[in-house]
């Protein structure tokens, strides 16, 4: 069997990892086919996608079906273009496809061990060869590492030419007229974390370890071609596909980073691994390693291990992990913070784990007394007065959104969060809505631009200048309509009304500092929450929420959250039309719970309060 690059990735995350799979039996022995190795190859780039597409999304419910095969071509698209872009900036003969099995493969014998990975795109000329890895990112990420000296604005570690993106070691002279060398340095060792800002770069680096041991004739290098979060897509098509021509401002749709001194530096660290999986792969005994960011936590990349084995003596709800804002951490009377996973390896498991003298911030005093006393927390001056600030009809809003990793539609960027359904709930006084008749949905019927209709729908049924926009997580709400006012100017100025009476029930519900501040609250109280269940376990996502205010369940559902509907938007050319009405109807069925639920849960903090 060879060690194809997603084999070496997984199991190399821990030594604990190799013993789990239990691969010791087979790993020389098993002989994988073509369409074995493309599978494992198209779910790693799955998992990839999913997880730019959701990664500021909150909870994650990635399955592993059949559906999500649409998501795939998506990931295809993005890797056919940047292979048209390629040719632009890269002269000689390329070798690329679609399909995994058709690109060019490197394999070489390591101590025994066939390495195998391939390639997105391999270009090769009289005077050098290049290795260019398509990412389904955005260069946002990257572009965001600045260093700079005090009192002046902060410069990128990365300097553009020529559509790509280059160290600024690797091509200036003198780095430190724009910053301190040392600021530069750490800034730059953030690409060297594989399990955080540098996964990519070590990825590549993995094909930099292969393709050096097949003793190249010509000097190699290396590029991560990533998708450039500055691009603006014009709304050209040509035979009803987008056009992806420089926009206006001369931005490419993909962009390149240069990536040889980075995967240069990798190169150590990919043989010491890899020497490290071998003898792992030797051992009889399963090697025990603390949880770090390897395992994934609360990532599309989360080991599978994780929950079943690894970290099995954490609560599911109410663990030690379950405090509210706790990457922030818990002092010791030593003055040493513990935070996040260090809790779990220092030995503390449940929420009552905490020692109570570690205990200083008031909503982790009120999380703990829930918890331990099984009663709830209200805070009913707060949430009347949150309750007296809505004006009425108040409007539950909520946009299900496709983030697609190539823009679609005029004025989009890579991922734009472009909507494709919205629920509205009018609440014309307080408890009074009627499911049925005081809603109305919009649906688009197919994958076309239908933002226009969107847009028209919603503003014809709300008053802009009466009322209050309501939503979970109402900047998200907000943020959509005010790209949708950018995009069409027409709707601009009832857009923007709109957007100014933004109000959000996690206002309500957990808390607004700002807000309850100004209304005169003391620190005590406008520091912390406003309600608090047991059963909340730390998050306010409507998930948690609901079940504490409302029978209302989501289980039952066609389509049970963000996720499914996403990918049920993705495969509507893949219906039938029996299969189009069904999965309609469960989208539909699904957004409207989505406000509905809002509507009860407020009318269940006004009983509350009573």
């Amino acid at each position: 069997m060879a060690l194809t690059k997603t084999k070496f990735l997984e199991y190399t995350r821990c030594p604990k990892y190799v013993f789990l799979e239990k691969i010791k039996e087979n790993f020389l022995k098993h002989e994988e086919s073509v369409e074995e190795l493309t599978k494992e190859e198209n779910e790693s780039h799955l998992k990839e996608l999913f997880s730019q597409m959701i990664e500021n999304n909150g909870e994650t419910f990635l399955k592993e079906n059949k559906q999500l095969e649409a998501m795939l071509d998506y990931y295809k698209q993005v890797e056919v273009e940047a292979a048209k872009i390629s040719q632009k900036y890269f002269k000689g003969e390329f070798v690329f496809a679609k399909d995994t099995n058709e690109q060019k493969r490197l394999e070489v014998i390591y101590k025994n061990v066939p390495l195998l990975c391939f390639v997105d795109i391999y270009n090769e000329n009289e005077e050098e060869i290049n290795i260019i890895e398509v990412k389904a990112t955005t260069s946002k990420k990257y572009l965001k590492l600045k260093a700079g000296y005090p009192k002046r604005e902060k410069e990128s570690i990365f300097k553009k030419e020529d559509n790509c993106y280059f160290l600024k070691e690797d091509i200036l002279k003198d780095i430190s007229a724009e910053m301190p060398l040392s600021a530069y340095e750490k800034e730059r060792n953030k690409l060297l974390d594989r399990f955080s800002l540098g996964a990519y770069f070590y990825d590549l680096a993995f094909q930099r370890f292969v393709m050096e041991k097949t003793k190249p004739h010509k000097k190699v290098h290396y590029f991560l071609a990533v998708l450039n979060d500055k691009y603006t897509f014009d709304g050209t098509y040509l035979d009803g596909k987008p056009k992806y021509e420089k926009d206006q401002n001369g931005e490419e749709l993909i962009v390149f980073f240069q990536a040889d001194s980075i995967t240069e530096r990798l190169q150590k660290m990919i043989a010491k691994d890899l020497d490290n999986l071998l003898k792992n792969i030797e051992s009889k005994e399963m090697v025990e390693c603390p949880l770090s960011a390897a395992c994934g936590y609360k990532t599309q990349q989360e080991c599978k291990y994780f929950s079943s084995i690894c970290a099995n003596k954490l609560p599911k709800i109410n663990n030690v992990l379950s405090y509210m804002n706790n990457p922030f951490g818990f002092t010791r009377k030593d003055g040493t913070k513990l935070k996040g996973l260090d809790l779990v390896n220092a030995g503390y498991y449940d929420l009552l784990d905490i020692p109570e003298s570690w205990i200083t911030k008031e909503n982790h005093r009120i999380q703990r007394k829930c918890y331990q006393n099984h009663c709830e927390y209200i805070n009913k001056a707060k949430i009347k007065c949150a309750l007296d600030s809505l004006e009425y009809p108040i409007y539950h809003l909520d946009f299900e959104t496709f983030p697609c990793p190539l823009p679609r539609f005029l004025g989009e960027h890579p991922y734009t969060q472009s909507p494709f359904e919205f629920s509205l709930h009018v609440e014309r006084e307080p408890g009074v809505c009627d499911k049925e008749k005081d809603h109305v949905v919009f649906l688009a019927k197919s994958m076309r631009d239908e933002r226009e209709e969107l847009i028209k729908t919603l503003l014809s049924n709300v008053n802009v200048n009466k009322g209050t926009l309501f939503a979970q997580n109402v900047a998200f709400e907000k943020g959509k309509i005010k790209e949708l006012a950018a995009i069409f100017p027409k709707y601009h100025d009832d857009l923007m009304k709109l957007y100014a009476r933004g109000f959000d029930l996690l206002w309500i519900v957990n808390n607004k500092e700002d807000f309850y501040k100004t209304k005169g609250f003391d620190e005590k109280d406008y520091s912390s929450c406003n309600f608090y269940d047991e059963r909340l376990s730390g998050s306010y996502s409507i998930k948690k929420t609901l079940p504490v205010f409302s029978s209302l369940s989501y289980q039952d559902l066609e389509v049970k959250n963000g996720t499914e509907a996403i990918i049920v938007y993705a495969n509507y050319p893949k219906m039938n039309k029996k299969e189009f009405a069904k999965n309609y109807k469960a989208l539909v069925t699904y957004c409207t719970q989505d406000t509905w639920a809002m509507v009860e849960i407020l009318d269940a903090l006004r009983q509350k309060i009573k």
